[in-house]
């Protein structure tokens, strides 16, 4: 493991990519830190210590929200935006040529993604700066200048500060390693560990869990983790196989090869998705606090741990994974590939038959997987209601960690396997050694 590290730091170009992508990180943890102008971030803190959405939404901003930083909205309303778009464009025909078009159709639905990002972030601003001005505990306010002033600056301030944070998740992306957007997200809630374990010690310490419980839970949890790795990376292998061709003297061809099908896709981002979809009832009750039936939805029926929320939650989650693999993973198009360079499947026709086929497979092992994903991410209300176990715990950012980690380590393995390295992962260790 040491060898493979120093081999990460020979690569000149992934060296500069690690170390640009951590700059950008710290850069991201200082401004989660900053206060915004006029609050008082304890009394906020002390305040929605005991609201579960809020503490779930604050998980995504990497603690921001609880302390009303310049990011506290997060990276949420770019999520937000980029759901509206994707969806948008399975039914509008010009988004659909966008997407056809190639990089100039990317970059134009990237700027629109941005426009929708600023009216999003703008409007939860608005709402987030009413109900800041709403909080007070035990007599004291969290806000102490005036009202009107208050809103407009607090408005400014999230918003540039969600923009900034879309800025660096893009320069990560470009010029970084990994999904920018999934590493602010990820790296927000590693944030959160050393509280989580300072947590589980002084539980131990003081008495209030017994030591067995304990080693029960970190059980499940490597479990899970386990588990999480184990459907992340399992794939399903249809047999190709592609005819001998001969050239004057020279053969080509004849090989039987496999087209891999993941059982996940869509990686995180069904799961980041879902939970975006879930903030909306909360966003909307902050723009209008004194809608009361609004306000009993958001606090009892979509509660998280509730029988309701866990229900649609699981369901966004499955939808979403449906949709995004749809989108990354075209049948027609690997047909038509394959039927290019002469490839076939045993047993099935080239062509539309082929395309119907892949279809049917990966319909098949994106459900269950789906499915697994949909409980993992429900977990942690199990767990918090059972075992008063952390909220850094939950299924939901364990998912988006594990994924992102995979993700991200794919991205560096590959960097070294084509420079003749070996990776980190066992299956590229195996693909370097066939080339």
């Amino acid at each position: 493991m040491i060898d493979k590290i120093v081999s990460i730091f020979k690569v000149e170009e992934l060296r500069k990519r690690i170390l640009f992508t951590l700059g950008l990180f710290v850069i991201y943890r200082i401004g989660g830190h900053i206060p915004t102008p006029g609050v008082d971030g304890s009394v906020i803190a002390a305040a929605l210590s005991q609201q579960s959405i809020f503490g779930l939404l604050d998980l995504f901003a990497g603690g921001a929200f609880a302390k009303a930083t310049i990011f506290a909205m997060g990276i949420m309303p770019y999520i937000s935006a980029s759901i509206m778009l994707q969806l948008l464009g399975a039914v509008v025909p010009y988004l659909q040529r966008l997407q056809r078009e190639g990089e100039e159709g990317r970059r134009k639905i990237t700027q629109y993604t941005r426009y929708l990002t600023v009216l999003i972030a703008g409007l939860q601003a608005w709402g987030t700066a009413g109900f800041l001005t709403t909080i007070e505990y035990n007599g004291i306010k969290a806000v102490h200048m005036d009202t009107g002033w208050f809103i407009m600056l607090t408005i400014l301030t999230f918003t540039c500060g969600t923009i900034f944070i879309m800025w660096l998740g893009e320069q990560i992306t470009e010029r970084g390693i990994g999904n920018g957007i999934s590493l602010i997200i990820f790296i927000g809630i590693i944030a959160r560990f050393p509280d989580a374990v300072y947590f589980e010690i002084t539980q131990l310490w003081n008495g209030l869990r017994p030591i067995w419980l304990e080693a029960i839970i970190i059980a499940m949890m490597l479990g899970v983790v386990a588990s999480i790795i184990l459907i992340t990376r399992a794939q399903r292998k249809i047999p190709v196989q592609y005819p001998r061709k001969v050239v004057g003297r020279r053969v080509f061809g004849g090989a039987q090869t496999h087209l891999p099908l993941s059982v996940n896709s869509a990686g995180v981002i069904p799961i980041i998705f879902a939970q975006s979809i879930m903030f909306l009832p909360s966003t909307v009750a902050q723009l209008f606090p004194n809608v009361e039936w609004l306000k009993n939805l958001v606090a009892y029926t979509l509660s998280p741990g509730s029988f309701w929320y866990s229900i649609i939650y699981g369901a966004i989650i499955v939808f979403f994974a449906f949709f995004y693999t749809a989108i990354v993973f075209n049948p027609m198009e690997i047909a038509d590939n394959m039927r290019k360079n002469g490839g076939y499947i045993p047993g099935i026709r080239p062509g539309k038959n082929t395309a119907q086929y892949v279809e049917r497979v990966l319909t098949r092992i994106t459900l269950p997987g789906a499915i697994f994903f949909a409980a993992i991410a429900i977990l942690p209300w199990v767990l918090i209601a059972q075992f008063d176990v952390n909220f850094f715990f939950g299924g939901t950012g364990l998912l988006i960690v594990v994924g992102v980690a995979l993700d991200t380590l794919q991205q560096i393995e590959s960097h070294l396997v084509m420079r003749h390295y070996d990776g980190f992962l066992k299956r590229g260790k195996i693909r370097g050694r066939s080339m």
